[in-house]
């Protein structure tokens, strides 16, 4: 197993350990913070809970469209501004007026403007997440090696040509790393639209819900594991298909330590 694998295990059992700890001596009380090991209890008991599933299938599937539609536009868009820099300082200035706007305090204008929850949450996602894989896919085309285009332009090669073998392939690497910081925020997006907007399904529906039952703690912090665990589980799922798809950017990196 590797190494930073283990160390992060440990850390999170010692983690464990020392939250246990500190609710087992009363350094903090069990009606602000449930103990520990009551935590992961209710969190195990929610991963047999069907209705609990159906919101985290709900969640998910608004996350996995939003980062769907996200990419297929955020992608084409900076390879267009990253290979017309005329047009890219033109909208410079917009991208930058639009893009620190959180896209939280959107929401409320959103749930106006979306009567359908879902196309809300997709919305939402769509905007915050589009971002850094517009601005990644940009920087990387910046980063092609001149020499590589113009051996190409003396060998007849049109600029579609060049932007497919050379452009593309170079800016790989910085769009799978936008893709991959955009599904956590996208997750992100698609709870807090859910807890701001409500709607029939969700972990932002679930943990709404579980405010108003007795054990209201207990399971909100279950159900957030379970978010951040979902957020995990997809940031794997991505390095892993990342390592794949850009094997032979892993040799060459691999080959320069």
């Amino acid at each position: 197993m590797d190494s930073a694998v283990i160390c992060g295990v440990l850390g999170v059992i010692g983690l464990f350990c020392l939250a246990e700890a500190a609710g087992r001596l009363g350094l903090i009380s069990t009606l602000q913070l449930p103990l520990a090991s009551t935590i992961v209890v209710t969190a195990v008991e929610l991963a047999t809970d069907p209705d609990f599933l159906a919101d985290v299938g709900a969640t998910a599937a608004g996350w996995a469209l939003g980062l769907l539609t996200a990419t297929a536009l955020a992608v084409p868009a900076g390879l267009l501004l990253g290979s017309l820099p005329p047009v890219e300082r033109a909208l410079r200035p917009l991208i930058e007026f639009l893009r620190p706007i959180p896209s939280v305090a959107l929401i409320p204008l959103a749930a106006f403007v979306f009567t359908d929850r879902l196309e809300m949450k997709v919305a939402m996602i769509v905007y915050a997440a589009a971002w850094p894989i517009l601005i990644n896919t940009m920087y990387g085309l910046r980063e092609v090696d001149p020499l590589a285009k113009e051996t190409l332009r003396s060998f007849g090669f049109g600029p579609a040509a060049i932007l497919w073998r050379v452009g593309l392939p170079s800016a790989a690497p910085f769009i799978v790393t936008g893709i991959r910081v955009a599904a956590a925020i996208a997750l992100i997006l698609a709870v807090s639209t859910e807890l701001l907007a409500g709607g029939t399904s969700g972990i932002g529906r679930f943990i709404i819900l579980a405010e108003s039952s007795p054990e209201g703690l207990t399971l909100t912090i279950a159900a957030t594991f379970w978010a951040g665990a979902l957020g995990l589980l997809t940031n794997g799922l991505l390095v892993l298909a990342g390592r794949r798809l850009l094997r032979w950017h892993t040799a060459l990196t691999e080959a320069d330590r």
